[in-house]
């Protein structure tokens, strides 16, 4: 598309519908068409969200379902994605923009910026502001490439189930799950990463963005 003569479609997901429907007036005041407000992911796919060229995304909407995911999916329907986040530190924006995410801003950024990502996003090209892109310089450069299972085992370990609790929803055994945990830990300390404990994964599922703080 050429954003400079076409109206920029956009797409707006956060799970607090107060902030979703905010949002969406905002970018509206500042010439966005608007084309689908949700509050959920699920709700956000059976909508028309393909039709959207930037897709803005909060990050800990607390579904389990990672980021990359998400950018992939986004991807295959031929919307960008810009992430939003309370966050700002090195680990949580290094986390978005590997995942393959048009920009990242924070929600203590001026609207400005958010308007500067979705027309970086629509024309291609990636945007941080200024001090966040100092900030993601700082950040460790990981290398974990995960399986889809061993996302999902880890996801749902890291928010609190059990392994048998696991295994009933990923329709698995439970020494599949365990299998699925070890490789995942395994892979993420050969890229530096310490998760051995159920606290170090939760922590480091809520910085990226697997869960919500909550």
């Amino acid at each position: 598309m050429n954003p400079t003569s076409t109206t920029i479609r956009v797409a707006v997901l956060d799970d607090h519908r107060l902030v979703a429907d905010g949002l969406a007036a905002v970018l509206e005041g500042h010439g966005f068409e608007i084309v689908v407000v949700a509050s959920s992911w699920e709700e956000l796919l059976a909508s028309d969200v393909g039709s959207a060229d930037v897709t803005i995304i909060d990050l800990h909407l607390g579904d389990g379902i990672l980021i990359e995911s998400k950018v992939r999916a986004l991807a295959t329907m031929g919307t960008s994605t810009v992430v939003v986040s309370r966050h700002a530190d090195r680990v949580t924006i290094g986390s978005v923009m590997r995942a393959g995410a048009s920009g990242f801003v924070a929600k203590s950024d001026p609207v400005d910026e958010l308007v500067a990502a979705i027309r970086s996003a629509a024309e291609g090209s990636i945007h941080l502001a200024s001090h966040r892109a100092e900030v993601l310089e700082q950040a460790p450069r990981l290398r974990t490439e995960l399986g889809d299972r061993e996302q999902r085992a880890l996801v749902l370990y890291a928010g609190g189930r059990s392994i048998r609790e696991v295994a009933a929803d990923m329709l698995t055994t439970e020494e599949t799950v365990k299998s699925y945990i070890k490789r995942g830990r395994r892979k993420f300390r050969e890229s530096g990463v310490d998760l051995g404990t159920r606290i170090l994964l939760r922590t480091y599922a809520i910085r990226e963005g697997w869960l919500s703080p909550e």
